[in-house]
C-alpha cells in the first residue's frame, strides 16, 4: 500500500505541475512564470533559512537547559521538507513549502503525526544497563560486578 502511495504521488504531483505551469503561462506569459518560479524559490530559500536559524536556536536553548529538544528536532525536519519541496519547480510544492513556513501549520501537522502515530518507532536494548537498576537487564540477576578497563593492556599477563 505505501508503494502504490508512492507511486502516485511521484507520478501525480509533476502533472499537477506540469499543468498548472502550463495554465499560469498561458494567463501571464512564460517569462512572467519563470521569473515568479525562480522568485519563490529564493524568497522560499531565505524564509527557510531564518526559521531554521531560529529553530536552532531554541534547540541549543533546550539542549542547554537538559531538556530533550524533541519539538525542534520535528520542526527541522518539517522546515528540511519545506526547502526541499520548495525549491522544486512549481505552484502546488511552493504552496505545501510555504505552508509548512507558518509555525502553527508546522506545529498541528507535528502534533498530528506525533499523536497519530504516522511516524512509527523501533525502541531496542542497546544491551547497557545501569548499576543504579540492577533490574532494568532482564538477563541479570540482581548481582552488579564492578571493574575497570585499561585500553591497550597486555592481555598475557
Amino acid at each position: 500500500m505505501p508503494f502504490l502511495i508512492l507511486v502516485t504521488l511521484f507520478i501525480g504531483i509533476p502533472i499537477l505541475e506540469i499543468s498548472l505551469l502550463i495554465k499560469v503561462s498561458a494567463a501571464i506569459g512564460g517569462v512572467k512564470t519563470i521569473l515568479f518560479v525562480i522568485f519563490t524559490a529564493v524568497l522560499g530559500a531565505y524564509m527557510v533559512k531564518q526559521q531554521g536559524l531560529a529553530t536552532l536556536a531554541k534547540f541549543q536553548q533546550q539542549a542547554n537547559a537538559g531538556k530533550v529538544p524533541a519539538q525542534q528536532m520535528l520542526e527541522g525536519v518539517a522546515l528540511l521538507f519545506a526547502g526541499a519541496v520548495l525549491l522544486t519547480p512549481g505552484f502546488f510544492t511552493d504552496a505545501i513549502g510555504f505552508s509548512l513556513l507558518i509555525p502553527a501549520i508546522r506545529q498541528a501537522l507535528i502534533a498530528y503525526i506525533t499523536r497519530n502515530g504516522v511516524m512509527m518507532t523501533n525502541v531496542s536494548a542497546s544491551g547497557f544497563y545501569s548499576a543504579e537498576q540492577p533490574n532494568a537487564n532482564p538477563h541479570s540477576n540482581g548481582n552488579v560486578i564492578e571493574g575497570e578497563y585499561t585500553a591497550g593492556a597486555d592481555e598475557n599477563k
